[in-house]
């Protein structure tokens, strides 16, 4: 299910975002903010037809639902990181990113803490 985005002002057509771009917006966000060793892969029902491709959103699942947009990202710390910081600093990171590029805010940016990587 795609993102619309609606414009006030007349308009040419309309735009749709498809989930994956918001994915792959997220995941650049994300492992560029310091204390994020990796992303974790995340295997859904659509996993299957990315076997065999690069995935670029790997780490992120999202859901467009009727009240809004909610991101979940699973990631790894690297050791001696303030989880709570470096949490807040994703959420940020991602809704700021998503906002920039796209217009759209998401409700709920979830962070899960799958690991913690060992120098």
């Amino acid at each position: 299910m795609a993102k619309t985005i609606e414009n006030e002002k007349p308009s040419l057509g309309k735009i749709e975002i498809a989930p994956e771009v918001i994915e792959v917006i997220a995941s650049i966000a994300t492992t560029d903010i310091k204390g994020v060793s990796h992303m974790q892969s995340v295997f859904n029902k659509n996993s299957l037809e990315k076997f065999g491709k690069k995935n670029f959103g790997k780490g992120i699942k999202v859901d467009i639902k009727d009240e809004g947009i909610y991101i979940n990202v699973y990631c790894t710390f690297d050791y001696g990181t303030k989880i709570s910081e470096t949490a807040r600093k994703v959420q940020s990171e991602i809704k700021q990113a998503l906002n920039t590029m796209t217009a759209l805010t998401p409700k709920e940016v979830n962070v899960h803490i799958v690991n913690i990587h060992f120098q």
